[in-house]
């Protein structure tokens, strides 16, 4: 293994040899957790009337006052007269505000005198529950920037200017290897020194969570040329190509091999990091090749840290995962050449967010230890421990 370089170092590494991938319309309802790719901005002002935020009476502004009642406006069924000093409008939430009304008194603060004909209101101030034109989104204002991740909140004020479509960043195609004899699909029956493989479950939900398209996720065996026939498939139909395990220099450890043969250039292979030592990245044109270490807490650990923020550039979105600062519950022994990703819960406190380690043990191939876990805690290495109440920074999941 060549000289290990810092998280920071490989993560650049891995975002200077992205290409941002293409634009594609996508339909409105599809577009959730989609990357916008362009700036969107109001056609029409919302609301592109005066409306009324209450059910009453749309009047105009004065003192108290027997009114006529000479009309309704209802939402979607505007009042199509005018109203003058001296009467009134039943009108509706959302409805438009009738010319020459300048307020709406609540239907609970008048009283209704000769069956419903003549309104009692008490004295009404200009504006009062009135909701201007664009008091929402002003007509020509851009409302989304390009890059954002398309949430419900986003897509509902795309809704409310009208888009049925916008324009999104293509999906990163992304295939997923994993490798080993021993792994057995869930639901078939374990042979002797079989386990179940978790690995190319996980992986393939971090991708779907990070909006990569999936193309498939395989078991490969530890075999020279079928290892060798698995990765070049994957490299012709993908954007990012995601391999755990067999990236180490074992007897039965071929896919290094495999990569240097298909024309993929190693950019790094080891990381100052525990757990994820082993992590290797590597280009084939605009083709991304991610080794990540088979143990599954390791490779879920190096999705999150090297593969997730390439996804994310992939889609012209921001790459860094959102961090913060937090104290540790309890001590961290720390690790002399590594830097230490600890799963950790984060609690709320007086004094700002706690870092509580997952319950177990911490290790590479303890999967249990990713439950519940909302961050990373990064150790720096050293000698000694990280003390309880020390400040250190987080990641979050």
């Amino acid at each position: 293994m060549t000289e290990l370089i810092t998280i920071d170092e490989a993560r650049d590494r891995v975002l200077k040899a992205v290409t941002r991938l293409g634009d594609e319309p996508v339909v409105l309802g599809a577009a959730l957790g989609r990357v916008l790719a362009e700036d969107v901005t109001s056609t029409i002002a919302v609301p592109p009337f005066d409306s009324s935020a209450m059910d009453g009476y749309a009047v105009v502004a004065g003192p108290a006052a027997e009114l006529n009642v000479v009309g309704e406006a209802r939402a979607g069924h505007p009042f199509s007269g005018v109203v003058a000093p001296g009467l009134a409008v039943r009108i509706s939430t959302g409805a438009v505000v009738p010319e020459g009304a300048t307020a709406v008194v609540p239907v609970e603060r008048t009283t209704a005198v000769k069956g419903g004909e003549i309104v009692s209101v008490p004295e009404t101030s200009p504006g009062a529950n009135v909701r201007r034109a664009g008091e929402d989104i002003p007509l020509n204002a851009v409302v989304l920037q390009a890059g954002t991740k398309l949430g419900p909140a986003e897509l509902g004020v795309a809704a409310s200017l009208g888009r049925a479509e916008l324009s999104c960043a293509q999906r990163p195609r992304v295939a997923v290897l994993v490798t080993g004899d021993e792994l057995t699909e869930p639901g078939t029956p374990l042979a002797p020194g079989g386990i179940y493989g978790s690995n190319a479950f996980a992986l393939a939900a971090q991708v779907e969570r990070a909006v990569g398209a999936l193309t498939g996720r395989t078991t490969v065996p530890y075999d020279r040329d079928g290892t060798r026939a698995a990765i070049a498939q994957a490299l012709e139909g993908a954007d990012v190509v995601l391999i755990s395990g067999g990236v180490s220099v074992g007897p039965h450890d071929h896919v290094k091999p495999a990569l240097r043969e298909l024309g993929v250039e190693e950019r790094f292979w080891g990381v100052r990091l525990r757990p994820g030592k082993p992590a290797w990245f590597g280009t084939r044109g605009g083709t991304l090749a991610f080794g990540l270490p088979g143990n599954p807490v390791s490779a879920m650990v190096t999705f999150q840290l090297f593969a997730r923020p390439a996804l994310a550039a992939l889609q012209g979105a921001a790459p860094e995962a959102p961090r913060a600062q937090a104290r540790l519950e309890e001590p961290i022994r720390r690790n002399p050449q590594r830097e230490q990703a600890i799963r950790v819960r984060l609690l709320q406190s007086e004094n700002g967010p706690v870092a509580r380690p997952t319950t177990g043990a911490q290790g590479s191939h303890v999967l249990t230890s990713m439950l519940g876990a909302d961050a990373l805690a990064f150790i720096a290495p050293g000698e000694g421990e990280a003390a309880a109440g020390e400040r250190v920074e987080v990641e979050l999941l």
